[in-house]
């Protein structure tokens, strides 16, 4: 049976949590936020000021240029003291009324808008031109108060509408889509701009300029900013695909073909769809609000698989598109609640919250059972704001809890002499030299509003809307005049004839008043909690005489047994397959037999859980399989799931070399036929139909030296799927001797194409691709010549996490549990790729024609490079987008 994932569904109230937080619990946290946010604003103004960003473990200011660089992330520094004006009006916010009057001092003489360097359309316009727009409205209501800042006459808005004119220029494009960078001084033409060359951008880079843009053009009078805005929003609804209605992530800007047309919530998309109901919010404009409501009802129907949201084809929107999600998505839930759809954000927020206990913060992305996928953390408030949300549309004293747990996360491990350190990696508690600058303008903001009371605030911030960077812009803009930016020649799409009237919901929640009842969030938590949190005590199972046998035991459980499964259907315990060929298992308490049945239920998924955390302890690093005949001569190295028996590679300093046979049969769960051709030679298999030992001792009978099983679920990879490591059938395994390791069926098939082609292919199985010119040390090699040479970086290299690094995460769960070969699947954990494999390229001379036959081992190797750069791909965009 394939893997299987655990999220535990139990709807049995198995402890109470949520009790009321009195007014002074709230204001001692309360007061550490402030205290946390001065810990971290006087380090940026000590020791970085006046540079974009603070490096709090060198104590310095990030100078771009002086600093080696970081890639598409430094396009968000533009020597405009970036870190001071997105905290601005968090300052007001926090009642530093006086450090907010010093610091618009500070950003009116010593800021300079006008440098020569290339920034981020995107970034600068949410953290800068949000930044100042939010300034200004704060320090307009403050010169109302009469109190302070008496002296302001709109400077801030003046230098907004001056960044906003220097951003115009992006927009110069046939389909009104910007450019992704400009220069701050020559814009986008010309040699001297040092950009205007792309070709693509982010579907949310494009779609998250309506809030600042309009209130820019509402606040000066002048529309050309709110039109560009709305012109690029209109492109990008045209665009979308007319049966899913879901966008991609990527768009070419000049013809608006989708480049990536993978979509979700997550990062290269979230915002835009963020922005579509908040500016219905902000301008009132209806068309906001029903390009809206049609994108969510698909994103409910394809994306969300409560509490999951997973990523999907737009043109096949029941194709899954990875088998992981980012943690940009964790702001979904706050956008539900402002939808009014708390059910769904409840569950969501869960599964975050559970995600968060486990590794002390959400990572960069994490798998379907919630293990690290990308392990850096760069302080995202994301999950802190709808944290906040939700407290606010349910009044649960839950999620107090919640946000105490993240600010005790933040002081634990983040904290540093000079401010907070993002997490280079959650699993060691590693830091990396930076602190955002969103870290100051959103994370305090929403923890702060989640531990005040109305009289804590100087004023109402039900009178604001918050942008993507948690910027205030006040609804009052909804009044200001505005032209219309629809071209002429254009008609406006009839969108509300494509759904039911009844889908559109033409007023937006009061927060305050929406679920006063803390019972209903946490009936819908109960299914969902526990999943890693151990915390809820578990009675002694209590079984009435005449009750029947002890219930299963999940060391017990065997997938393949039929009398296991009737005893899980009993305890309302359901099997349900997933499109990656692993398997969920899901209890619902409802569908047992008897409560006593329900009980046991729940113990069970509970010890699975117990017994999988166990085995992760005992896990082994993954392997590799590295071909090293003619032609590859070492350059293709797979990535293998190692066994919990037979030789340990990882102590072997030479590994075990061989040429491949397949052995027949192929399952290797009967007597070798081929043992002449098997021995001596390391055995190939087909995983299925019965247990990996018994299969490593059948081809050990035959004399084999070493095995290698094949994944049988078709399209199966290492760079999608958790790794494999296989176990014991749950006897004494001592009398296995030799390696067994596990390929994934694409991995797997360029093994068996190379065989198609070459015939004679010798392999070394080790516990890592060894140095090519260690494993030909006295030889006589000679390798063809090669035009070229393709490398492809995993997503954990780039993220510079090592392979020993990825492997901590790796977990055995029902596959341990079982040992099963043929149903029972790989652990769930952290997929570890090979560093770089290099692509063989064809002879010349006689190899030509034997080649042109045997073209699909190229194929494959090229396929397998290409998903590789599409999920390294995926990871930069993650990088480029900082919500």
């Amino acid at each position: 049976m394939p893997s299987v994932l655990f999220i535990l569904m139990l709807l049995a109230a198995l402890c109470s949590l949520g009790r009321a937080m009195s007014r002074d619990e709230k204001l001692k946290l309360r007061n550490q936020v402030v205290e946390m946010f001065d810990h971290a604003y006087q380090n940026y103004m000590d020791h970085a000021y006046p540079a974009d960003e603070l490096m709090p473990l060198t104590c310095r200011g990030r100078v771009r240029g002086l600093e080696p660089s970081r890639g598409d992330v430094d396009d968000a520094l533009g020597k405009f003291s970036l870190t001071l004006i997105d905290t601005l009006d968090t300052l007001v916010l926090l009642n530093k009324t006086v450090e907010f009057e010093a610091a618009v001092r500070r950003v009116l003489s010593d800021v300079r808008l006008d440098n020569d360097i290339v920034v981020s359309v995107f970034e600068t316009n949410i953290r800068v031109l949000g930044g100042l727009l939010g300034g200004h409205s704060m320090a307009v209501m403050l010169k109302e108060e009469g109190q302070h800042m008496r002296w302001y006459q709109d400077e801030l808005l003046h230098m907004a509408k001056d960044l906003g004119l220097r951003l115009l220029p992006a927009f110069n494009t046939s389909s009104g889509l910007p450019y992704p960078r400009v220069n701050l001084k020559y814009g986008v033409r010309g040699p001297e701009t040092r950009t205007g060359t792309e070709t693509d951008t982010c579907t949310a880079c494009a779609g998250t300029i309506i809030l600042e843009f309009a209130a820019l053009s509402r606040f000066t009078g002048d529309p050309v900013f709110e039109a560009h805005a709305r012109r690029a929003l209109d492109f990008l609804w045209e665009k979308r695909q007319r049966n899913s209605n879901l966008v991609g992530t990527t768009i070419n800007i000049h013809s608006g073909e989708w480049v990536r047309r993978d979509s979700g919530v997550g990062a290269g998309i979230d915002s835009y769809y963020e922005y579509l109901l908040k500016a219905y919010v902000l301008l009132g404009d209806d068309q906001f609000l029903q390009r809206f409501n049609i994108h969510y009802a698909s994103i409910m129907k394809y994306i969300s698989q409560p509490p999951l949201l997973l990523d999907v084809h737009i043109h096949k929107p029941l194709l899954p598109a990875r088998t992981w999600m980012d943690s940009l998505l964790a702001f979904f839930p706050g956008l539900q609640v402002l939808k009014g759809d708390i059910r769904p954000a409840i569950e969501t927020h869960e599964m975050l919250y559970q995600v968060t206990k486990k590794h002390n913060f959400l990572p960069e992305a994490f798998t379907t059972d919630f293990r690290v996928h990308w392990a850096q953390h760069p302080l995202r408030p994301e999950f802190a704001e709808s944290t906040y949300f939700l407290f606010k549309a349910t009044g649960d004293p839950y999620y107090l809890e919640a946000g105490r747990t993240i600010m005790d996360n933040l002081n634990r491990f983040a904290r540093v002499p000079c401010g907070f350190a993002a997490m280079k990696d959650v699993r060691t508690g590693s830091h990396e030299d930076r602190m955002d600058s969103f870290f100051l303008a959103e994370m305090f903001k929403y923890l702060f509003l989640l531990f005040a009371d109305p009289e804590d605030l100087r004023f109402d911030v039900e009178d604001y809307i918050f942008t993507t960077e948690a910027h205030l812009l006040p609804l009052s803009l909804s009044t200001t005049p505005h032209v219309s930016s629809a071209p002429q020649n254009q008609t406006i799409p009839q969108v509300e004839q494509e759904l039911d009237d009844s889908n559109f919901d033409w007023t937006c929640p009061n927060t305050r008043l929406l679920f006063p009842d803390p019972a209903f969030p946490r009936n819908l938590r109960e299914p969902i909690r526990s999943a890693v949190d151990k915390s809820c005590p578990r009675p002694a199972p209590h079984r009435e005489p005449g009750m029947g046998a002890p219930p299963l035991r999940a060391q017990d459980f065997m997938a393949n047994n039929p009398e296991h499964l009737e005893l899980l259907r009993r305890m309302g315990v359901s099997l349900i397959h997933l499109k990656d060929g692993r398997v969920q298992l899901v209890q619902h308490a409802t569908q047992a037999v008897s409560p006593i049945a329900a009980e046991d239920g729940v113990r069970f998924m509970q010890e699975m859980m117990e017994l999988s955390s166990q085995q992760q302890k005992e896990q082994l690093p993954p392997r590799a399989i590295q071909i090293v005949s003619h032609p590859f001569f070492g350059r293709i190295v797979l990535t293998a799931g190692p066994a919990q028996f037979g030789t340990d590679l990882y102590k072997s300093s030479t590994g075990v070399r061989g040429f491949v046979t397949v052995a027949e049969p192929y399952t290797g769960c009967s007597e070798i036929t081929n043992g002449e051709y098997v021995q001596g030679h390391i055995a190939l298999l087909q995983r299925g139909q019965c247990m990996f030992a018994e299969k490593a001792r059948h081809i050990q009978k035959a004399g084999a030296i070493g095995g290698i099983v094949v994944d049988d679920n078709e399209g199966s990879s290492s760079d999608t799927a958790p790794l494999f490591q296989m176990a014991g059938d749950g006897r004494n395994t001592d009398d296995i001797t030799l390696p067994l390791l596990f390929l994934f069926h694409k991995e797997g098939n360029i093994l068996l194409e190379a065989l198609k082609e070459y015939r004679q292919v010798e392999v070394l199985l080790s516990d890592k691709a060894r140095d090519r010119a260690a494993i030909f040390k006295g030889a006589d090699v000679h390798e063809p010549k090669e035009d070229c040479q393709t490398r492809a970086t995993s997503p954990s290299e780039a993220a510079t996490a090592s392979a020993s690094e990825a492997a901590t995460a790796t977990a055995s769960e029902a596959t341990t549990a079982s040992g099963e070969g043929g149903d029972a699947g790989p652990a769930a954990g952290e997929d570890v790729k090979p560093a770089e494999a290099d692509a063989p390229k064809a002879n010349t001379g006689e190899d030509v024609e034997r080649r042109v036959d045997g073209d699909a081992a190229g194929q494959s190797v090229d396929q397998m490079l290409t998903d590789w750069r599409d999920d390294l791909e995926a990871f930069r965009q993650m990088e480029k987008d900082e919500l």
